[in-house]
C-alpha cells in the first residue's frame, strides 16, 4: 500500500481534539469519503487513524481523528505529516499524471541522452515545472507538450525535447 502525503499538521483547532492541516492537495474533493488517514514523520512510521470529520478550507483542512478527543492530545500531532493511500485517487484522463507518478522518473532526450531524474514538481500557474537533477546540475522542465514528448510509467522514463535555454551548458 503506497501512502501519499496530503498535508502537514500545523496545530490544534478548538477544544475537541481537531487538528489543522496545511493542505498539499490541489482540490479538497479527494478528502470526500476518506474513512482513515495515516499520521507520522514518514510513511514507515505513520499510524492509521479513523477519520470522524473533515472540514475543507482555503489551503488547509481540519480533521477530527477518532482517537483524539482533546486539545492537549491534538497539540502533540503538530509537525507530523498526514498521508492517504494512493488507491483512493481517481483515475486521470489519458496523458495526465499525478505528481507522485512523475517524481523518480529517469529523464532522457529524444536522442537518448540521459539528463537525470525528476526530483520534484511545482506549480507555476500556467503549467507545472519538473525539477530534473543529475549530480549537482538541475534542469527546470516545463510540463508542456512541446518539452515533454512521452512519459512511460512502466519503464519509469520521461522523454523530453530540450528547447534553447533550458540547460545552462547545452550546445544547442
Amino acid at each position: 500500500m503506497a501512502l501519499l502525503e496530503i498535508g502537514r499538521i500545523v496545530g490544534s483547532h478548538g477544544l475537541a481534539g481537531r487538528v489543522k492541516v496545511l493542505s498539499y492537495l490541489e482540490s479538497p474533493v479527494v478528502l470526500q469519503g476518506l474513512s482513515e488517514v495515516w499520521v507520522g514523520r514518514n510513511p514507515q512510521e505513520a499510524v492509521a487513524h479513523r477519520l470522524e470529520a473533515v472540514q475543507p478550507g482555503r489551503g488547509s483542512f481540519i480533521l477530527k481523528l477518532g482517537e483524539v478527543s482533546d486539545r492537549e492530545t491534538a497539540v502533540k500531532f503538530k509537525g507530523l505529516a498526514v498521508w492517504m493511500t494512493s488507491d483512493r485517487l481517481n483515475k486521470l484522463p489519458e496523458g495526465e499524471f499525478y505528481w507522485h507518478e512523475i517524481i523518480g522518473l529517469n529523464v532522457q532526450t529524444e536522442e537518448g541522452r540521459h539528463l537525470g531524474t525528476i526530483e520534484s514538481v511545482f506549480p507555476t500557474g500556467s503549467n507545472d515545472v519538473y525539477v530534473c537533477r543529475s549530480g549537482g546540475e538541475e534542469i527546470l522542465l516545463p510540463a508542456t507538450g512541446e518539452v515533454v514528448r512521452r512519459i512511460d510509467l512502466d519503464r519509469k522514463v520521461m522523454v523530453v525535447r530540450l528547447l534553447k535555454g533550458l540547460m545552462e551548458h547545452d550546445p544547442l
